[in-house]
Protein backbone atom coordinates (compact mmCIF):
# COMPACT_ATOMS: atom_id res chain seq x y z
CA UNK A 1 0.00 0.00 0.00
CA UNK A 2 1.46 3.38 -0.99
CA UNK A 3 1.76 6.10 1.60
CA UNK A 4 0.32 9.61 1.35
CA UNK A 5 1.13 12.75 3.31
CA UNK A 6 -0.16 16.15 4.32
CA UNK A 7 2.35 19.04 4.22
CA UNK A 8 3.21 21.47 7.02
CA UNK A 9 4.90 21.65 10.40
CA UNK A 10 2.72 21.75 13.51
CA UNK A 11 -0.47 22.14 11.51
CA UNK A 12 -3.91 21.14 12.71
CA UNK A 13 -4.62 18.26 10.35
CA UNK A 14 -7.70 16.15 9.66
CA UNK A 15 -7.86 12.89 7.74
CA UNK A 16 -10.18 9.91 7.36
CA UNK A 17 -9.88 6.59 5.56
CA UNK A 18 -13.66 5.97 5.45
CA UNK A 19 -16.14 8.66 4.41
CA UNK A 20 -17.75 10.57 7.29
CA UNK A 21 -15.70 8.72 9.91
CA UNK A 22 -14.54 12.09 11.22
CA UNK A 23 -17.22 13.95 13.24
CA UNK A 24 -17.87 17.51 12.16
CA UNK A 25 -18.46 20.39 14.57
CA UNK A 26 -17.60 18.40 17.69
CA UNK A 27 -15.00 15.94 19.01
CA UNK A 28 -16.99 13.44 21.07
CA UNK A 29 -20.46 12.65 19.71
CA UNK A 30 -22.76 10.35 21.66
CA UNK A 31 -22.37 7.74 18.94
CA UNK A 32 -19.57 7.79 16.35
CA UNK A 33 -20.13 6.61 12.79
CA UNK A 34 -19.13 3.02 11.97
CA UNK A 35 -19.33 2.10 15.66
CA UNK A 36 -15.99 3.80 16.34
CA UNK A 37 -14.68 5.03 19.67
CA UNK A 38 -13.54 8.65 20.15
CA UNK A 39 -10.30 9.08 22.07
CA UNK A 40 -7.95 11.99 22.72
CA UNK A 41 -4.16 11.63 22.67
CA UNK A 42 -2.49 14.56 24.46
CA UNK A 43 1.13 15.55 23.91
CA UNK A 44 1.01 18.46 26.37
CA UNK A 45 -0.84 19.37 29.57
CA UNK A 46 -4.42 20.47 28.97
CA UNK A 47 -3.56 23.99 30.16
CA UNK A 48 -0.48 24.53 27.99
CA UNK A 49 -0.54 27.82 26.03
CA UNK A 50 -2.30 27.61 22.69
CA UNK A 51 0.98 27.81 20.77
CA UNK A 52 2.38 24.74 22.54
CA UNK A 53 -0.83 22.84 23.24
CA UNK A 54 -0.80 19.51 21.42
CA UNK A 55 -3.56 16.98 21.12
CA UNK A 56 -5.25 14.83 18.52
CA UNK A 57 -8.64 13.15 18.45
CA UNK A 58 -8.61 9.56 17.18
CA UNK A 59 -11.60 7.58 15.97
CA UNK A 60 -10.75 3.93 16.30
CA UNK A 61 -12.15 0.41 16.25
CA UNK A 62 -11.27 -0.20 19.91
CA UNK A 63 -10.20 2.30 22.57
CA UNK A 64 -6.60 2.09 23.76
CA UNK A 65 -7.64 0.53 27.06
CA UNK A 66 -8.35 -2.60 24.98
CA UNK A 67 -4.85 -2.49 23.48
CA UNK A 68 -3.25 -3.46 26.77
CA UNK A 69 -3.72 -6.32 29.18
CA UNK A 70 -1.57 -7.42 32.10
CA UNK A 71 2.00 -6.18 31.65
CA UNK A 72 5.03 -8.33 32.30
CA UNK A 73 8.67 -7.26 32.44
CA UNK A 74 10.49 -7.68 29.14
CA UNK A 75 14.28 -7.48 28.97
CA UNK A 76 15.93 -5.26 26.38
CA UNK A 77 19.64 -5.66 26.97
CA UNK A 78 21.13 -3.00 24.74
CA UNK A 79 18.66 -0.10 25.20
CA UNK A 80 19.73 2.08 28.13
CA UNK A 81 18.15 5.16 29.69
CA UNK A 82 19.48 8.18 31.59
CA UNK A 83 20.43 8.73 34.30
CA UNK A 84 23.34 6.53 33.39
CA UNK A 85 26.85 7.36 34.56
CA UNK A 86 29.87 6.29 32.54
CA UNK A 87 32.26 3.87 34.18
CA UNK A 88 34.66 6.23 36.04
CA UNK A 89 37.56 3.88 35.34
CA UNK A 90 37.20 4.63 31.61
CA UNK A 91 39.20 7.77 30.76
CA UNK A 92 37.28 10.65 29.20
CA UNK A 93 38.24 11.73 25.72
CA UNK A 94 37.23 12.11 22.11
CA UNK A 95 35.73 8.91 20.66
CA UNK A 96 34.94 7.55 17.24
CA UNK A 97 33.43 4.32 15.90
CA UNK A 98 33.01 2.57 12.59
CA UNK A 99 29.48 1.33 11.78
CA UNK A 100 27.80 -1.18 14.08
CA UNK A 101 27.83 -4.60 12.38
CA UNK A 102 24.59 -5.99 11.00
CA UNK A 103 23.09 -8.85 13.06
CA UNK A 104 23.53 -12.48 12.00
CA UNK A 105 20.16 -13.57 13.40
CA UNK A 106 16.63 -12.29 12.86
CA UNK A 107 16.37 -8.90 14.58
CA UNK A 108 13.46 -6.47 14.62
CA UNK A 109 13.83 -2.72 14.89
CA UNK A 110 13.12 -2.69 18.65
CA UNK A 111 15.44 -5.64 19.29
CA UNK A 112 18.16 -3.92 17.23
CA UNK A 113 18.45 -0.66 19.21
CA UNK A 114 21.93 -0.24 20.77
CA UNK A 115 22.51 2.70 23.11
CA UNK A 116 25.73 4.64 22.61
CA UNK A 117 25.26 7.50 25.09
CA UNK A 118 22.75 8.89 27.56
CA UNK A 119 22.40 12.40 28.96
CA UNK A 120 20.14 13.89 31.61
CA UNK A 121 17.36 12.14 33.48
CA UNK A 122 14.23 10.57 32.00
CA UNK A 123 12.41 10.89 35.34
CA UNK A 124 12.63 14.69 35.26
CA UNK A 125 12.13 14.77 31.47
CA UNK A 126 15.40 16.45 30.55
CA UNK A 127 18.17 15.17 28.30
CA UNK A 128 18.37 12.49 25.67
CA UNK A 129 19.98 9.27 24.54
CA UNK A 130 21.72 8.40 21.29
CA UNK A 131 21.27 4.98 19.75
CA UNK A 132 22.03 3.09 16.60
CA UNK A 133 19.58 0.56 15.21
CA UNK A 134 20.20 -2.52 13.07
CA UNK A 135 17.36 -4.73 11.84
CA UNK A 136 16.50 -7.33 9.21
CA UNK A 137 13.04 -8.53 10.27
CA UNK A 138 9.60 -6.93 10.25
CA UNK A 139 7.61 -6.47 13.47
CA UNK A 140 4.67 -8.51 12.12
CA UNK A 141 2.63 -9.00 15.30
CA UNK A 142 4.71 -6.79 17.58
CA UNK A 143 4.06 -3.12 18.31
CA UNK A 144 5.82 -0.55 20.46
CA UNK A 145 5.35 2.77 22.16
CA UNK A 146 7.78 4.87 24.14
CA UNK A 147 6.24 6.59 27.15
CA UNK A 148 9.60 8.20 27.98
CA UNK A 149 10.42 10.20 24.88
CA UNK A 150 9.81 11.13 21.28
CA UNK A 151 12.06 9.42 18.75
CA UNK A 152 14.01 11.09 15.95
CA UNK A 153 14.95 8.34 13.48
CA UNK A 154 17.78 8.93 10.98
CA UNK A 155 18.19 6.08 8.45
CA UNK A 156 21.67 5.44 7.08
CA UNK A 157 21.14 2.15 5.23
CA UNK A 158 17.83 0.82 3.92
CA UNK A 159 14.27 2.19 3.90
CA UNK A 160 11.92 1.73 6.85
CA UNK A 161 8.14 1.50 6.71
CA UNK A 162 6.84 2.89 10.00
CA UNK A 163 3.17 2.06 10.51
CA UNK A 164 1.85 4.34 13.26
CA UNK A 165 -1.57 4.74 14.81
CA UNK A 166 -2.06 7.77 12.57
CA UNK A 167 -0.76 6.42 9.26
CA UNK A 168 2.18 4.99 7.36
CA UNK A 169 5.55 6.68 6.88
CA UNK A 170 8.22 5.41 4.50
CA UNK A 171 11.57 6.92 5.42
CA UNK A 172 14.80 6.36 3.51
CA UNK A 173 18.40 7.52 3.94
CA UNK A 174 18.54 11.34 3.67
CA UNK A 175 15.12 11.54 5.30
CA UNK A 176 14.20 11.58 8.99
CA UNK A 177 11.07 10.61 10.91
CA UNK A 178 9.69 11.81 14.25
CA UNK A 179 7.49 9.51 16.34
CA UNK A 180 5.78 11.38 19.20
CA UNK A 181 5.97 10.21 22.79
CA UNK A 182 3.35 7.56 23.55
CA UNK A 183 2.38 6.76 19.96
CA UNK A 184 2.08 3.09 19.01
CA UNK A 185 3.98 2.01 15.90
CA UNK A 186 5.47 -0.91 14.03
CA UNK A 187 8.57 -0.98 11.81
CA UNK A 188 9.43 -3.07 8.75
CA UNK A 189 12.75 -2.86 6.86
CA UNK A 190 11.68 -2.49 3.22
CA UNK A 191 15.04 -3.51 1.74
CA UNK A 192 15.66 -6.59 3.88
CA UNK A 193 18.01 -4.96 6.35
CA UNK A 194 18.46 -1.47 7.70
CA UNK A 195 20.75 0.59 9.91
CA UNK A 196 20.59 4.11 11.25
CA UNK A 197 20.60 6.41 14.23
CA UNK A 198 18.03 7.41 16.86
CA UNK A 199 17.87 10.44 19.11
CA UNK A 200 15.58 9.69 22.06
CA UNK A 201 14.37 13.05 23.34
CA UNK A 202 13.32 13.03 27.02
CA UNK A 203 12.60 16.76 27.12
CA UNK A 204 10.44 19.30 25.31
CA UNK A 205 9.47 18.14 21.84
CA UNK A 206 11.36 19.07 18.72
CA UNK A 207 10.30 22.23 16.97
CA UNK A 208 11.67 24.50 14.27
CA UNK A 209 14.39 26.91 15.44
CA UNK A 210 13.76 30.64 15.27
CA UNK A 211 15.45 32.11 12.21
CA UNK A 212 16.26 35.48 13.79
CA UNK A 213 17.92 37.85 11.29
CA UNK A 214 17.70 35.21 8.56
CA UNK A 215 14.02 36.06 8.30
CA UNK A 216 11.09 34.08 6.99
CA UNK A 217 12.79 31.68 4.56
CA UNK A 218 15.56 29.09 4.15
CA UNK A 219 16.81 26.43 6.57
CA UNK A 220 14.00 23.87 7.07
CA UNK A 221 10.80 25.26 5.59
CA UNK A 222 7.52 24.15 7.24
CA UNK A 223 5.89 23.02 3.99
CA UNK A 224 8.53 20.31 3.52
CA UNK A 225 7.47 18.38 6.63
CA UNK A 226 5.02 15.57 5.80
CA UNK A 227 2.41 13.99 8.11
CA UNK A 228 0.73 10.73 7.06
CA UNK A 229 -2.94 10.36 6.23
CA UNK A 230 -5.07 7.94 8.22
CA UNK A 231 -4.43 4.22 7.67
CA UNK A 232 -5.46 1.19 9.70
CA UNK A 233 -5.45 -2.56 9.98
CA UNK A 234 -8.21 -4.74 11.43
CA UNK A 235 -6.75 -8.13 12.26
CA UNK A 236 -7.52 -10.49 15.12
CA UNK A 237 -4.36 -12.46 15.78
CA UNK A 238 -2.10 -12.89 18.80
CA UNK A 239 -0.26 -9.56 19.07
CA UNK A 240 2.16 -8.06 21.56
CA UNK A 241 2.50 -4.41 22.57
CA UNK A 242 5.93 -3.49 23.95
CA UNK A 243 6.27 -0.43 26.16
CA UNK A 244 9.24 1.58 27.39
CA UNK A 245 8.31 3.35 30.64
CA UNK A 246 10.84 5.13 32.91
CA UNK A 247 13.67 3.19 31.35
CA UNK A 248 12.09 -0.23 31.87
CA UNK A 249 10.54 -2.46 29.24
CA UNK A 250 7.24 -4.28 29.47
CA UNK A 251 5.07 -6.36 27.15
CA UNK A 252 1.35 -7.03 27.08
CA UNK A 253 -0.45 -9.61 24.93
CA UNK A 254 -3.66 -8.79 23.08
CA UNK A 255 -5.72 -10.52 20.42
CA UNK A 256 -5.80 -7.84 17.75
CA UNK A 257 -3.82 -5.04 16.11
CA UNK A 258 -3.69 -1.72 17.99
CA UNK A 259 -3.26 0.21 14.71
CA UNK A 260 -7.00 0.66 14.28
CA UNK A 261 -7.48 4.43 13.84
CA UNK A 262 -9.94 5.08 10.99
CA UNK A 263 -9.83 8.88 11.21
CA UNK A 264 -8.13 11.58 13.25
CA UNK A 265 -7.68 15.31 13.57
CA UNK A 266 -5.29 17.48 15.58
CA UNK A 267 -1.68 18.59 15.81
CA UNK A 268 -0.03 15.75 17.76
CA UNK A 269 1.17 13.47 14.98
CA UNK A 270 4.20 11.76 13.46
CA UNK A 271 5.97 13.30 10.50
CA UNK A 272 8.93 12.97 8.19
CA UNK A 273 11.30 15.42 6.53
CA UNK A 274 13.61 15.16 3.53
CA UNK A 275 17.03 16.55 4.48
CA UNK A 276 17.67 17.37 0.82
CA UNK A 277 15.08 20.16 1.05
CA UNK A 278 17.09 21.99 3.72
CA UNK A 279 18.17 25.36 2.31
CA UNK A 280 21.53 26.21 3.91
CA UNK A 281 22.76 29.73 4.45
CA UNK A 282 26.32 30.66 5.29
CA UNK A 283 29.26 33.00 4.87
CA UNK A 284 29.45 34.63 1.45
CA UNK A 285 32.53 36.78 2.13
CA UNK A 286 34.75 35.51 4.95
CA UNK A 287 34.89 33.26 8.05
CA UNK A 288 33.04 30.08 8.88
CA UNK A 289 29.65 30.49 10.60
CA UNK A 290 28.69 28.72 13.80
CA UNK A 291 27.29 25.22 13.18
CA UNK A 292 23.97 26.39 14.66
CA UNK A 293 23.25 27.88 11.23
CA UNK A 294 22.57 24.29 10.10
CA UNK A 295 19.95 23.44 12.75
CA UNK A 296 16.97 21.54 11.35
CA UNK A 297 15.09 20.95 14.61
CA UNK A 298 15.60 22.02 18.21
CA UNK A 299 14.20 20.74 21.48
CA UNK A 300 14.25 23.77 23.79
CA UNK A 301 15.18 23.80 27.45
CA UNK A 302 14.03 26.21 30.13
CA UNK A 303 16.96 28.50 29.31
CA UNK A 304 16.50 30.61 26.20
CA UNK A 305 19.05 29.88 23.50
CA UNK A 306 20.35 26.74 25.22
CA UNK A 307 18.84 23.62 23.70
CA UNK A 308 18.03 20.35 25.35
CA UNK A 309 18.88 18.98 21.89
CA UNK A 310 19.75 20.51 18.54
CA UNK A 311 19.56 18.35 15.42
CA UNK A 312 22.11 19.82 13.03
CA UNK A 313 23.05 18.66 9.53
CA UNK A 314 26.01 19.36 7.26
CA UNK A 315 24.52 19.09 3.76
CA UNK A 316 25.93 19.74 0.27
CA UNK A 317 26.72 23.44 -0.14
CA UNK A 318 28.98 25.92 -1.84
CA UNK A 319 32.15 27.09 -0.06
CA UNK A 320 33.03 30.61 -1.19
CA UNK A 321 34.54 32.48 1.77
CA UNK A 322 37.70 34.50 1.04
CA UNK A 323 40.85 34.51 3.22
CA UNK A 324 39.17 31.83 5.33
CA UNK A 325 39.89 28.44 6.86
CA UNK A 326 36.75 26.86 5.48
CA UNK A 327 36.19 23.70 7.55
CA UNK A 328 34.76 24.07 11.08
CA UNK A 329 37.35 25.64 13.33
CA UNK A 330 39.01 24.08 16.38
CA UNK A 331 36.91 24.64 19.43
CA UNK A 332 35.76 23.63 22.89
CA UNK A 333 32.09 23.87 23.74
CA UNK A 334 29.73 23.61 26.70
CA UNK A 335 27.48 21.51 24.40
CA UNK A 336 28.18 17.81 23.82
CA UNK A 337 28.25 16.64 20.22
CA UNK A 338 27.36 13.19 18.89
CA UNK A 339 27.97 13.06 15.15
CA UNK A 340 27.02 10.54 12.48
CA UNK A 341 27.69 10.29 8.76
CA UNK A 342 24.84 9.22 6.49
CA UNK A 343 26.86 9.21 3.29
CA UNK A 344 29.89 10.75 1.62
CA UNK A 345 32.69 12.46 3.51
CA UNK A 346 32.67 15.10 6.23
CA UNK A 347 34.94 18.03 5.34
CA UNK A 348 36.67 18.28 8.73
CA UNK A 349 37.49 14.55 8.93
CA UNK A 350 39.46 13.48 5.92
CA UNK A 351 40.38 10.03 7.25
CA UNK A 352 38.63 7.30 9.19
CA UNK A 353 35.10 8.72 9.41
CA UNK A 354 32.92 6.52 7.21
CA UNK A 355 29.17 6.36 6.48
CA UNK A 356 27.42 4.65 9.37
CA UNK A 357 30.20 5.75 11.71
CA UNK A 358 29.91 7.94 14.80
CA UNK A 359 31.98 10.30 16.89
CA UNK A 360 31.51 11.84 20.33
CA UNK A 361 33.04 15.13 21.44
CA UNK A 362 31.81 15.78 24.94
CA UNK A 363 31.50 19.15 26.65
CA UNK A 364 34.72 21.16 26.89
CA UNK A 365 36.83 18.49 25.19
CA UNK A 366 38.72 20.04 22.25
CA UNK A 367 38.12 18.93 18.68
CA UNK A 368 38.34 20.11 15.11
CA UNK A 369 39.82 19.15 11.73
CA UNK A 370 42.28 16.27 11.65
CA UNK A 371 45.81 16.70 10.28
CA UNK A 372 44.91 15.85 6.70
CA UNK A 373 41.87 18.11 6.82
CA UNK A 374 43.98 20.96 8.15
CA UNK A 375 46.67 20.50 5.50
CA UNK A 376 44.10 20.36 2.71
CA UNK A 377 42.21 23.42 3.95
CA UNK A 378 45.29 25.59 4.44
CA UNK A 379 46.81 24.78 1.06
CA UNK A 380 43.69 24.83 -1.09
CA UNK A 381 43.09 27.47 -3.72
CA UNK A 382 40.23 29.57 -2.35
CA UNK A 383 38.02 29.39 -5.41
CA UNK A 384 34.31 28.60 -5.09
CA UNK A 385 34.00 24.87 -4.36
CA UNK A 386 30.86 22.73 -4.28
CA UNK A 387 30.94 20.43 -1.26
CA UNK A 388 28.80 17.67 -2.73
CA UNK A 389 27.67 14.08 -2.11
CA UNK A 390 27.80 14.42 1.66
CA UNK A 391 25.42 14.39 4.59
CA UNK A 392 26.60 14.40 8.19
CA UNK A 393 24.53 15.28 11.23
CA UNK A 394 24.93 16.08 14.90
CA UNK A 395 22.83 15.46 18.00
CA UNK A 396 23.99 18.29 20.26
CA UNK A 397 22.89 18.68 23.88
CA UNK A 398 23.67 20.94 26.82
CA UNK A 399 24.21 17.82 28.99
CA UNK A 400 27.29 15.60 29.21
CA UNK A 401 26.79 12.42 27.23
CA UNK A 402 27.71 9.34 29.25
CA UNK A 403 29.06 6.48 27.17
CA UNK A 404 27.57 3.02 27.65
CA UNK A 405 29.64 -0.11 28.23
CA UNK A 406 28.26 -1.42 24.93
CA UNK A 407 29.79 1.53 23.10
CA UNK A 408 33.13 1.24 24.88
CA UNK A 409 33.32 -2.50 24.18
CA UNK A 410 32.20 -2.19 20.56
CA UNK A 411 34.71 -3.80 18.24
CA UNK A 412 34.46 -0.86 15.84
CA UNK A 413 35.75 1.67 18.41
CA UNK A 414 38.78 3.58 17.08
CA UNK A 415 41.52 3.11 19.64
CA UNK A 416 43.77 5.37 17.55
CA UNK A 417 41.35 8.28 17.13
CA UNK A 418 43.63 10.80 18.87
CA UNK A 419 46.42 9.93 16.44
CA UNK A 420 44.58 11.78 13.67
CA UNK A 421 45.59 15.07 15.35
CA UNK A 422 49.21 14.13 16.13
CA UNK A 423 50.48 15.62 12.88
CA UNK A 424 49.38 19.12 13.89
CA UNK A 425 52.94 20.22 14.58
CA UNK A 426 54.22 23.46 16.01
CA UNK A 427 54.47 26.13 13.32
CA UNK A 428 55.16 29.18 15.48
CA UNK A 429 58.13 31.41 14.62
CA UNK A 430 58.22 34.65 16.60
CA UNK A 431 60.89 36.14 14.34
CA UNK A 432 58.76 36.09 11.20
CA UNK A 433 55.70 38.24 10.80
CA UNK A 434 53.00 37.09 8.44
CA UNK A 435 51.55 33.80 7.32
CA UNK A 436 53.56 30.61 7.45
CA UNK A 437 54.35 28.58 4.32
Amino acid sequence: MSEAYMPGFGNDFETESLPNALPQGQNSPQKCNYGLYAEQLSGSPFTAPRGTNERSWLYRIRPSVRHTSHFSVHENTHWKTGPHISDPTVPIGQLRWNPVPMPNKKTTFIEGVRTMTTAGDVHTQVGMATHVYVCNTAMVDDYFFNADAELLIVPQLGTLEIFTEMGRINVEPLEIAIIPRGMIFQVSPVDGEARGYICENYGAKFTLPDRGPIGANCLANPRDFKTPVAAWEDKETDCRVHVKWCGNFYVTEIGHSPLDVIAWHGNYAPYKYDLRTFSPVGAILFDHPDPSIFTVLTAPSGEEGTANIDFVIFPPRWMVAEHTFRPPWYHRNIMSEFMGLIHGQYDAKEEGFVPGGMSLHNMMLPHGPDTMGFEKATSAELAPVKLDNTMAFMFETRFPQHVTSYAMDLETLHTDYLDYWKGLKKRFDGTIEGNWD
